[in-house]
């Protein structure tokens, strides 16, 4: 595995052709993030909510900034929001996004607090149909065997 930046890694993959084709980047867990995505790989979202101020926090903090307690534990949520804005990229710089361009980049809220927001793409729908306000819920992809990301479909074209 090549780390490739702060908490991402690319793994290379061989085609039958014999051209190397890279992974989507690999998030490489921390002390801080490690229960998020073990959460994410047993397909459970899980954000981190301050026990003393119930304030979430995504990214994970190490200290709350509202009350500036510790007592920070993960807690499982509804995987369920709205898009809050987005953008569509017609410019794949990593090799693995070139088979799905064009494709959007979204600021997902969730419906437990109001600012808590995760980025995601939005697989399965087309980029014209994307919007401002539309209900999204969590799925989640396989990027490499056995490590998976969160992703947010439109509710409507969610995977039975």
């Amino acid at each position: 595995m090549k780390r490739t930046g702060a908490g991402t890694s690319t793994d290379l993959k061989s085609t039958r052709a014999g051209k190397a084709e890279k992974y989507k980047p690999v998030p490489i867990p921390d002390e801080l993030t490690e229960t998020f995505w073990e959460s994410i790989n047993q397909r459970r979202l899980v954000i981190q909510r301050c026990q003393n101020c119930r304030t979430y926090y995504h990214p994970p903090v190490g200290l709350c900034p509202e009350c500036l307690s510790t007592e920070l534990t993960y807690e499982p949520v509804s995987g369920r929001g709205t898009i809050n804005s987005f953008t569509i990229t017609y410019d794949a710089r990593q090799p693995a996004f070139e088979a799905i361009q064009p494709y959007t980049v979204a600021i997902v809220e969730l419906v437990e607090q109001k600012g808590l927001f995760m980025l995601s793409n939005v697989p399965g729908t087309p980029a014209d149909e994307i919007r401002i306000g539309l209900a999204v819920v969590v799925d989640f992809e396989e990027i490499v065997p056995g490590r998976l990301i969160p992703q947010f479909r439109a509710a409507r074209s969610t995977r039975q």
